[in-house]
């Protein structure tokens, strides 16, 4: 099995979840590939974010979307046609979490696997 986070970034954000108010969020967009199946999953995880250098990642407060899954593997092409919708999957989770990301507030630069 191999799980790779083909995109991941973190945000400033808000959420409380489990009582805890979360100031930053980690989205990622994430392939799975396991005896010739591949899956792609868009996720965010809420954390605390208490100060400028505070990037404890909680994972008590993570959502996940299912975006594809079927026998194959990865593709360029694909996962480029999932980040063009991917910030749509990623508010539809916060949303349902009741938080929000701010896409123009990013804490870090964006990395590609």
């Amino acid at each position: 099995m191999a799980t790779i986070n083909v995109y991941e970034q973190y945000f400033n954000a808000e959420c409380k979840s489990n009582g805890i108010k979360r100031h930053a969020a980690l989205v990622m967009l994430i392939s799975d590939s396991d005896a010739g199946t591949i899956k792609y999953e868009a996720a965010v995880t809420f954390f605390p974010h208490n100060s400028e250098d505070d990037f404890a990642v909680s994972y008590d407060a993570y959502y996940t979307k299912e975006l594809y899954k079927t026998a194959g593997r990865r593709s360029k092409k694909r996962e480029k046609q999932f980040m063009e919708e991917f910030r749509s999957y990623i508010d539809e989770l916060a949303r349902e979490a009741g938080g929000k990301v701010f896409w123009d507030k990013p804490l870090r630069d964006a990395r590609f696997a």
